[in-house]
């Protein structure tokens, strides 16, 4: 019986943070194709872009450089979050673009509306919130043991052990 439940805490630590993995590689892509959507179309903002109503924290930046900051931000920290990498900052980055696109465009859209985005993915805020959820997730568990952020902190821990010895 004991093997038993050896062998089953052994798996269990083998997949057990597999499920953030998945998660840290799907919300990450997410951003990263939304990010390289928009910085392939140029630096110059479209004008449905311009022709929006920004929060105040960055209603101060010019049009064209809220558009490359956002595709940037996503492409930059959407690509952390994929490797696990600063997961945490990452995810709260994340969250504050996703309250910006939230609260710009896709919450007039409705729940899962479709209407002004020029483009196939264009949609309401069921799909940000569900983004922002997933997010949440990896601001509150943190990138798990299959990140970089992991794999530097254990580096981290032998570099300390030796450095006392």
């Amino acid at each position: 019986m004991n093997s038993l439940l050896s062998l089953r805490a052994k798996a269990l630590e083998l997949i057990g943070d597999l499920g953030l993995l998945a998660l840290r590689l799907w919300v990450g892509q997410e951003f990263v194709l939304a990010g390289y959507t928009k910085l392939s179309g140029g630096i110059h903002a479209p004008d449905w872009f311009a022709a929006l109503d920004f929060p105040l924290v960055v209603r101060w930046l010019p049009i064209d450089a809220n558009w490359v900051v956002a595709g940037v931000g996503e492409l930059v920290f959407g690509t952390a979050i994929i490797l696990g990498l600063f997961s945490r900052f990452a995810s709260m980055a994340l969250l504050f673009i996703t309250y910006v696109a939230v609260y710009t465009v896709h919450f007039d859209l409705g729940w899962a509306g479709w209407d002004q985005i020029e483009t196939e993915a264009g949609q309401g805020f069921k799909v940000p919130l569900m983004l922002a959820i997933m997010l949440v997730a990896v601001l509150t568990q943190g990138g798990g043991k299959y990140a970089l952020d992991a794999w530097l902190r254990w580096e981290h821990r032998i570099q300390s052990r030796f450095a006392t010895t």
